[in-house]
C-alpha cells in the first residue's frame, strides 16, 4: 500500500476516482481518456485500488467516479476498486457517483455498483437525435439511453443526473427543444446542460479548422441557453450553477466542493488534487502511472502551494459560477479582509453595468453576466 495522505486535521473530503478507458473517443473530447486499451483495465483497477487506500486516514464525504467511461470498466476490474472503496472511512451521507455511458450499461454492472453504495448515476446522452449522436462519435442511440435509463431506475437508483449539450454541429433550436422535452418526461433528479466548446486537440478542432463543422452562431447558442433555463425552471429544475439544474435538494455535492474551493483528493491517472493548500496531478500515461504506483514512487506531479492570492483568484472564480454568486462572509472569514477592499474598482464597475448584483450577503452574476461570465471573470484576475 503507498504511503498515506499527510494528515494535518481531520477534515471532511470529496474523492474522485478516474477511470481512463473508452469504447470510443467522442470527437470534441479532450479528458485525459483513451479507446483501445482494455488489455490495461485490470492492472490498472489493481494500481488505482491502491492509490485509493493511501487516502483512507481522511474522512471522505463525497466520491465522485468519472472518466472516461466508468461503466465500461469489466467487473473483474470493478471488484479490485471495492476493496479499496471499502477500507475507506465515509461519512454517513456519503454521496457516491459515478458516470456512464448508454451502451456500457448491463443489469450485472449496476447490480454490483449499487452494492458497492453507489447512491447516485450521472449519464451521458448529449441530445435525443441519433444523426447528431452519430457525429459526436457517441457509440450509442437515444434507444439505448431509455434502455439503461429504465435499467437503473428498476434496479433502485433513485438520484440520476443526465448530461445535455447545446450548440452542437448542426442543431437546431427544435431539436435542443426536442431533447429537453424528451429527457424532462423521465424525471431524472438533476441536469447538466453544456454548451460544445471545440478544444485544440480534438478531432472537432481540426475539422473546424478546415471548415468542415457547422455550428450554430453565437446568438444562436445564447438562444438555446435562455430557452434551456426557463424551460428547465419551468418544470421545477432550479438552476444552482451556471450548468446545472437540479430538483430541491438534489444539487451535485461533490461539484458542490469544487465551487466553494473546498479540498478534494483525485486518484488514477490524470487526477487533479487540491488538499491542505497544495495542487498537484497524477501521470495522465495509464502505464506509467501502474509502473509509479508498482514502484512505489511520489506520485505528485507539478506540486504547487496556493498562495493566498491563488485561492483569492480560484474562490472568485468558481463561485461566481454559482447562482447565488459569492458569500461576502465566507471571502472575509477565509482571507480576513473584505472583498471590496481587494477588488473596490472592479465590483463597482460591473454593479454599475448590470453584470453583476449584490444582495444581502451576496455577490452574483445577473442573467446578462452569466452569458459573459468568462470576460467578467477574467477581470478578477489579481495583477
Amino acid at each position: 500500500m503507498l504511503e498515506s495522505e499527510t494528515i494535518y486535521e481531520n477534515k471532511e473530503v470529496a474523492l474522485y476516482i478516474h477511470i481512463p478507458f473508452c469504447k470510443q473517443k467522442c470527437l470534441y473530447c479532450d479528458f485525459p481518456s483513451f479507446a483501445s486499451k482494455e488489455n490495461l483495465m485490470l492492472d490498472y483497477s489493481k494500481a488505482l485500488a491502491n492509490d485509493i487506500e493511501s487516502c483512507s486516514g481522511r474522512s471522505i464525504k463525497t466520491i465522485f467516479i468519472g472518466g472516461g467511461t466508468p461503466t465500461y470498466l469489466t467487473l473483474e476490474a470493478w471488484g479490485n476498486i471495492k476493496k479499496a472503496i471499502d477500507k475507506l472511512k465515509k461519512t454517513k451521507d456519503l454521496e457516491f457517483t459515478v458516470e456512464g455511458n448508454p451502451g456500457t450499461f448491463t443489469k450485472d454492472k449496476l447490480k454490483f455498483l449499487k452494492e458497492m453504495g453507489v447512491n447516485r448515476l450521472s449519464i451521458g446522452l448529449q441530445c435525443w437525435q441519433n444523426n447528431i449522436l452519430k457525429k459526436l462519435g457517441r457509440i450509442h442511440t437515444v434507444q439505448d439511453f431509455i434502455k439503461s435509463y429504465e435499467m437503473a431506475r428498476n434496479i433502485g437508483f433513485e438520484n440520476i443526473n443526465v448530461d445535455l449539450m447545446f450548440g452542437l454541429p448542426e442543431q437546431n433550436i427544435e431539436q435542443w427543444k426536442e431533447t429537453l422535452d424528451k429527457v424532462v418526461e423521465l424525471n431524472p433528479e438533476h441536469i447538466s446542460c453544456y454548451s460544445l466548446i471545440i478544444e485544440e486537440g480534438t478531432p472537432f478542432y481540426s475539422m473546424d479548422q478546415k471548415g468542415k463543422l457547422i455550428l450554430p452562431e453565437e446568438e444562436m447558442e445564447r438562444k438555446m441557453y435562455r430557452y434551456g433555463i426557463k424551460f428547465l425552471k419551468s418544470k421545477g429544475y432550479r438552476q444552482y450553477e451556471i450548468s446545472n439544474f437540479s430538483k430541491p435538494g438534489r444539487e451535485c455535492k461533490h461539484n458542490l466542493v469544487y465551487w466553494n474551493l473546498q479540498e478534494y483528493i483525485g486518484c488514477g491517472s490524470g487526477a487533479h488534487s487540491y488538499i491542505d493548500n497544495l495542487r498537484y496531478r497524477k501521470n495522465e500515461d495509464i502505464q506509467e502511472y501502474i509502473k509509479d504506483i508498482r514502484e512505489n514512487k511520489n506520485l505528485k506531479l507539478d506540486e504547487h502551494e496556493n498562495s493566498k492570492k491563488d485561492n483569492i483568484e480560484e474562490f472568485v472564480f468558481m463561485g461566481l459560477r454559482k447562482i447565488s454568486g459569492i458569500s461576502i462572509t465566507e471571502f472575509k472569514r477565509r482571507f480576513a479582509t473584505d472583498i471590496y477592499n481587494i477588488y473596490p474598482n472592479i465590483i463597482k464597475k460591473y454593479v454599475d453595468n448590470g453584470m453583476i448584483m449584490c444582495e444581502d450577503d451576496n455577490l452574483f452574476l445577473s442573467e446578462r453576466g452569466i452569458e459573459i461570465s468568462n470576460s467578467v471573470m477574467c477581470d478578477f484576475i489579481l495583477t
